[in-house]
């Protein structure tokens, strides 16, 4: 079965690396919608070396490997890389026009970013998501969340939102042809959320709030810009590499769609964006009633849940460590989705009093005197979690190529 790739940039040149590593498909189809470089080598020098995570060849087989790219033929656009058969594309950025059938390819991952909305008809002029289908794709997987345009359209029942280990089973090979992987950040959410969720239960989960400190990503400006036309985030045309960028993220509503029970607690999502090349951090806090029946939610208890998590996780997507880490230990981490960092996991409980009078709106029996107020005490607990992921490689990147595999052996 031969794999189609569209799009060439950070996302779809690691997804080459994991399905050349993994040999899964006997060829890869990379679309890059364009002439690049003077020939076919320069496509391979950019395909071998990376600044982030070295070379093609040492990410293979180690540091003592000799190149592994070969049989480069410009006529056809082909090259061999350790064995595998890579065939790219240089004309056409509309899905619609790119030859996937003429090339037998059944499954594409779009990773471009630009095509997301599922709404969008295979009829329509404008270039779509749902164009793969017309050049002869049977399925496609977004590496992005789904984004709908138009507000009074909701997603179409052919496409569905997953992430592996949290929802991968709602996907449907019968109903299913348009499946977005989410985000690398919702990724890393979805497994730090679902163990409490699984434990605690949603009602016991008052509020969740999140920050994202993310390393930079190709959207963002190099050196300061002008900002274009009717464009209203003056920050994402700051240059990335001497500013700390506050912006925002789809994460919260993301989440939803893989976590059902999300809906009934109020959620909250940040991103601030920073200096660096990859390796990303949540800073979970969470709000917990407390139980009288039950075990307090201490910090020994919530790092407890995760640690039987990861053992359960056979795929090893959650993982759990008491160590000390920092942003470059888990750059290229293998297949985890999140990274919970224990040692800086911090509990802090609290009675809250609530009047009565004012959350129900008026008094429910009558007071003795006017001064009395019908209050009760609730004990409450907030707790800081935080949970490491590589936004590239180690976390999403990975995680995308199980979903296509697993979507692969279905077809």
């Amino acid at each position: 079965m031969k794999l189609g790739i569209n799009g060439f940039g950070r996302i779809g040149k690691l997804t080459v690396w994991h399905h050349v590593a993994r040999k899964h498909f006997e060829e890869l189809v990379v679309n890059l919608g364009r002439e690049a470089g003077t020939s076919l080598a320069d496509v391979a020098h950019y395909l071998r070396r990376d600044s982030t995570y070295g070379s093609l060849e040492a990410y293979l087989h180690g540091h003592s490997a000799s190149p592994v790219i070969e049989d480069l033929d410009e006529s056809s656009g082909t090259v061999v890389v350790d064995g595998v058969r890579i065939r790219f594309l240089r004309k056409e950025r509309d899905p619609a026009k790119i030859s996937w059938g003429e090339h037998d390819v059944r499954l594409v991952v779009d990773c471009t970013g630009r095509f997301r909305d599922p709404t969008v008809r295979e009829t329509d002029a404008a270039p779509s998501l749902r164009g793969h289908l017309v050049s002869g794709a049977e399925k496609v997987v977004v590496s992005a969340p789904f984004k709908v345009k138009e507000r009074n359209r909701s997603i179409p029942s052919d496409a569905v939102t997953t992430v592996m280990g949290i929802n991968d089973g709602d996907y449907d090979p019968a109903t299913h042809r348009l499946v977005s992987s989410a985000s690398c950040t919702t990724t890393c959410l979805a497994h730090m959320m679902k163990p409490l969720i699984d434990t605690f239960g949603s009602r016991r989960i008052l509020t969740a709030s999140m920050a994202t400190v993310h390393a930079a990503t190709g959207s963002q400006e190099v050196l300061d810009r002008l900002p274009g036309a009717g464009a209203v985030d003056l920050r994402k045309n700051r240059g990335i590499m001497n500013n700390i960028i506050l912006t925002t993220t789809g994460a919260a509503t993301a989440l939803a769609e893989v976590i059902p029970e999300m809906r009934s607690i109020g959620f909250i999502a940040e991103s601030v964006r920073i200096p660096t090349a990859t390796g990303s951090l949540i800073i979970l806090v969470v709000n917990f009633q407390e139980d009288p029946a039950a075990d307090s939610v201490r910090r020994e208890v919530i790092n407890e849940v995760y640690r039987q998590a990861a053992a359960r996780d056979s795929r090893g997507y959650l993982r759990y460590t008491d160590e000390q880490n920092v942003s470059t230990d888990i750059i290229g981490f293998p297949r985890a989705a999140a990274v919970i960092e224990g040692h800086e996991t911090h509990t802090r409980s609290a009675e809250v009093a609530i009047d009565l009078d004012k959350a129900l709106g008026s008094p429910q029996a009558p007071r003795k005197s006017p001064a009395e107020v019908h209050t009760i005490r609730i004990a409450i607990t907030q707790a800081v979690i935080y949970g490491w992921y590589d936004n590239e490689l180690g976390s999403y990147v990975n995680l995308l190529g199980d979903r296509t595999v697993s979507i692969a052996e279905l077809m």
